[in-house]
């Protein structure tokens, strides 16, 4: 069975956490202030706070930009429901706002048409990897006086074109940026978070309120010389990540690079090998933007059946799955604020597959799973006749 993914973790890995684990002092600690520290560094930003997860980084995110009941943050239904859950938490209410098919991202002009008084934040999202246009997003949120957050949770290593260089994903460009060390992610702790900004004030709320509001952080109390008691002034939350997922990210942020590098080549090869009838519907990356290709989305003549499409890749031993789910069609978001029809949203989700991406995905495995995708099209109907060759030359090279 090829899976849809696997974190490519290793000894280095399973000793970091194992000398953690022997070291007496395993929650919130001295590897998470480093992990923080070369996690910045890592993406250009000023600050970096690490959390247990990304969903409670985009809630602190949104409660430190001043989001409350009563107000509206745009955003995307096209993204993991956890997008607009982070918006209710906070009381406010999700717009909905349609994506540019050929990106799978927020269509900024929609963006600013969907603005009103109760406004009070845009919260977009780099789907899958690939960034938003923060070219234009960001001089949105700066004419309308909106917070800007970017869900970050795919995009760790992908770039922008920002003022005449490079920069990565996370410096951040808009007020701040969360991250996910999920495994499905490009680096993983297991389960984690990080929340990177530009403002030191953002920063230290974000510090506090990981720790349920804590006015002194343990770490201080433990190294005293003297008692100290604490004191809590506000309500906080338990959002900490552990010092045995920080250092399992330490390790993993120095396979960052070569993972990159691994994934933007079998990307390549994908492009190359798919069926010529498939090729309409594979993600493009504009100019000025580069994606970490956390998934490699596929998009399926609308003839032809997801379900029925994605079970003929499982009999064939390969894993996938659908397009990004629509938070607008679940019963816990029948509430919120649509802008427009939502169509390439819904068409998104309906006619596309995620096929295997992952470091270790070798050429062998890639190659069965363009085979099993020519095999499953062609016998749903689609034509690949002229893709045979293609796959000659390939075996032949």
């Amino acid at each position: 069975m090829i899976p849809i993914t696997v974190p490519l973790m290793g000894e280095a890995e399973a000793e970091a956490a194992r000398r953690v684990i022997l070291s007496g002092w395993t929650t919130q600690g001295p590897e998470v202030e480093a992990f923080e520290a070369e996690f910045a560094q890592a993406v250009g930003a000023p600050h970096a706070c690490a959390v247990s997860n990304c969903t409670n980084a985009l809630h602190l995110a949104l409660m430190v930009a001043g989001v409350q009941a009563g107000d509206e943050v745009i955003t995307a239904s096209h993204s993991f429901v956890a997008t607009a859950n982070s918006i209710r938490y906070v009381g406010a209410t999700p717009v909905f706002v349609d994506i540019d098919p050929r990106t799978f991202n927020l269509d900024p002009h929609q963006v600013e048409q969907a603005l009103t008084v109760r406004t009070r934040a845009i919260l977009c999202v780099h789907q899958m990897g690939l960034p938003c246009d923060l070219s234009a997003l960001v001089p949105i949120a700066q004419r309308h006086g909106l917070a800007l957050v970017e869900d970050a949770a795919c995009a760790l290593g992908s770039e922008v074109m920002w003022n005449g260089q490079w920069e990565r994903i996370g410096r951040p460009h808009g007020d701040v940026a969360c991250f996910s060390f999920h495994p499905r992610k490009v680096i993983s702790t297991g389960d984690g978070g990080m929340l990177t900004t530009r403002h030191p004030a953002w920063d230290k709320q974000f510090r506090e309120l990981r720790q349920h509001a804590m006015s002194v952080p343990d770490t201080v109390r433990h190294g005293a010389r003297e008692v100290i008691f604490e004191s809590y002034p506000k309500v906080g939350f338990n959002y900490r990540m552990t010092d045995i997922q920080a250092a399992v990210g330490r390790e993993q942020l120095k396979r960052l690079n070569g993972i990159l590098q691994r994934r933007r080549e079998i990307a390549q090869r994908y492009r190359k090998l798919l069926p010529p009838a498939l090729q309409l519907g594979l993600p493009q990356e504009p100019a000025g933007y580069r994606s970490n290709w956390q998934s490699y989305c596929m998009r399926l003549p609308d003839e032809v059946d997801q379900r029925a499409f994605m079970q003929g890749l499982l009999d064939h031993g390969v894993g996938s799955r659908r397009g990004i789910m629509c938070s607008h069609r679940e019963s816990a978001h029948t509430g919120a604020r649509r802008f427009g029809d939502l169509s390439h949203s819904e068409q998104a989700q309906d006619h596309c597959v995620l096929l295997p991406v992952y470091p270790g995905l070798s050429r062998a495995d890639q190659w069965e799973v363009v085979q099993a995708v020519d095999r499953v099209a062609a016998g749903l109907g689609v034509d690949t006749t002229s893709f045979m060759s293609s796959l000659a030359q390939e075996q032949l090279a």
